[in-house]
């Protein structure tokens, strides 16, 4: 196996925290079902959120669904004039044997409309 970086992103409804660790949850569980991927495969996640988006962490998501073991780190996005608001993004480092497949969720699938799998 080797290690890859899997992306993803997603739309967040509101600047609260329920919103935020319920569009953290529904990502990386998409993430984890597309990929095949458990807890034990995973070495890292790193996760960025646009600067409207500040009510709470999305690591603490990660760990709501078991996934404490893993090193988490949350960051801001770089505030560009024109991006899109409301956004949580992770990019994930896993063991994997197979091509990893992306996911960018609701209005973050603009973000990477070269993909097919960014629905």
């Amino acid at each position: 196996m080797r290690v890859v970086a899997l992306r993803g992103a997603n739309e967040v409804k509101s600047n609260t925290a329920e919103d935020i660790l319920s569009a953290t949850d529904k990502l990386m569980r998409e993430i984890l079902t597309r990929n095949a991927l458990k807890t034990e495969d995973l070495v890292s996640c790193i996760f960025t959120l646009t600067p409207d988006l500040d009510a709470q962490f999305p690591a603490a998501a990660a760990r709501a669904m078991g996934l404490s073991s893993v090193p988490l780190l949350c960051a801001r996005e770089i505030p560009v004039p024109g991006a899109l608001p409301n956004i949580i993004r992770v990019l994930i480092h896993a063991y994997m044997d197979r091509p990893a497949e992306h996911v960018y969720l609701g209005e973050a699938a603009k973000l990477r409309l070269d993909l097919t799998g960014a629905q």
